[in-house]
């Protein structure tokens, strides 16, 4: 089954301790507009992230063990690799033990992905693609590695590998035809925006079970929707207490 792993690996950061979500691997969403880490806010057992309209992001992930992990991307529902409504048991992307990467867009061949970015509901990839339902999510499932004396046979008989399928894009005509509710078509989505250079190639990777090791959502929205929601509290100004004596002086009015 083929899986892709990144040319090159993107060191982060250990100060941002508050931005990640996962056990297995950390995961999070920087964005690349800003230049920040996005920081999670807990409410009722989920975690969320608030996304700023019309910048880009990726998704960072750092493995904490020591045995290969394969992780299966989804934004809005859709696999980020293969732009299928998205699965665990699909491919995705295999990072080295310890190892680190950086998913920057919708992946359209073993160069290029298509950049992420925060955009309305109705401009969002899932939206124009005919599925909007599950807009305003994040996904990974985590698995481990079978361990090699288990693979050998595998290994001996494994035929040619296939290339990697990319994304479609959007069309205009997948995108009239979404139909969401009109309180939800202010949502934040997910973009199929600017084509950049991202290297992958193809490798093997047998998961130790048919379920998930380890499943992160991290729920995203706008700041204002996600305040409107009790989600993040809402900023209040500082209050400052008169002081009955500011001078020692009349001055002129």
């Amino acid at each position: 089954m083929r899986r892709l792993l990144p040319l090159l690996l993107i060191a982060l950061s250990a100060c941002a301790l508050p931005a990640r979500a996962g056990t297995l691997a950390d995961v999070e969403v920087y964005d690349r507009s800003s230049g920040a880490m996005l920081p999670l806010y807990r409410h009722e057992g989920r975690l969320y992230v608030a996304g700023e309209p019309r910048h880009e992001y990726e998704l960072r992930i750092r493995n904490h063990s020591g045995g290969r992990l394969l992780a299966v991307g989804s934004i809005d529902g859709v696999n980020v690799l293969s732009g299928e409504t998205a699965a665990p048991d699909q491919d995705g992307y295999v990072l080295d033990g310890y190892g680190s990467l950086a998913i920057a867009g919708w992946r359209k061949s073993l160069q290029r992905v298509a950049a992420f970015y925060f955009t309305a509901l109705p401009d969002s990839y899932a939206a124009r693609t005919g599925r909007p339902d599950d807009v305003g999510v994040i996904g990974m499932a985590l698995f481990r590695e079978r361990a090699p004396c288990c693979m050998q046979i595998e290994e001996l008989s494994r035929d040619a590998r296939p290339r990697a399928a990319p994304v479609p894009a959007p069309s205009a005509e997948a995108g009239s035809a979404a139909k969401a509710a009109p309180e939800a078509m202010d949502r934040l989505g997910t973009g199929h925006g600017r084509s950049e250079y991202s290297a992958a190639y193809e490798t093997t990777f047998e998961r130790n079970s048919a379920v998930p090791d380890e499943l992160i959502s991290i729920f995203y929205d706008s700041r204002r929707k996600l305040i409107a929601q009790g989600i993040i509290a809402e900023p209040r100004l500082a209050q400052r207490s008169p002081n009955p004596f500011p001078n020692g002086f009349v001055p002129d009015p």
